[in-house]
């Protein structure tokens, strides 16, 4: 797994064997990201990361300039994971807190211009997740929450849909806390 752009393109990543993450393909990472730098400027940028695993997605906007991203896993091996990387790396935006995504939720009091959730594809309330992250008010006014999912999910009649892309079987719904009215 490697970092794809930014001032720490071309850094590894490799995960133990042992952590049970479904890591989001290079190729994937690379077309979100292309859609996102039409959108965001990542200088002034603040990032959640749920369900963050491996960090791939954390460490890919923190390469891009984010002013500050915090990585929320339940999985202690995966937080430990990102925090050497970090450390590695020299990183020193980027936190990373075990939590559970829910839980966290329903007591976050912070606000975040983009929030991405990579869940387990068989994660019991997946279709719910964008309700929730609306509900918990995490998102600025101007905020985009970026839910990566299996096929068989649809979410263009939520309403804060924005646009979905399919990659493989990977699939990125975009939600935007307010949508332009053209």
């Amino acid at each position: 797994m490697r970092i794809i752009a930014g001032s720490l393109k071309g850094r590894r990543l490799n995960p133990p064997t042992s952590l049970p993450v479904r890591p989001t393909t290079d190729m994937a990472r690379e077309s979100l990201f292309n859609i996102l730098n039409n959108y965001v400027d990542y200088d002034e940028c603040t990032v959640m990361d749920l369900f963050a695993g491996t960090g791939a997605v954390s460490f890919e906007f923190v390469s891009r300039g984010a002013k500050e991203v915090t990585s929320i896993d339940i999985n202690n091996q995966c937080i430990d994971f990102i925090k050497q990387s970090a450390s590695h790396m020299g990183v020193t935006n980027l936190r990373a807190v075990r939590s559970d995504v829910f839980e966290l939720l329903k007591r976050a009091y912070k606000k975040f211009d983009i929030i991405f959730a990579d869940p387990p594809y068989a994660l019991e309330n997946l279709n719910l997740l964008p309700e929730i992250v609306f509900n918990s008010n995490v998102l600025t006014d101007d905020g985009i929450f970026i839910l990566e999912h299996p096929r068989e999910y649809q979410f263009d009649s939520h309403p804060h849909f924005w646009q979905h892309r399919n990659y493989g079987k990977v699939n990125f719904t975009f939600f935007a806390q307010q949508l332009d009215e053209e």
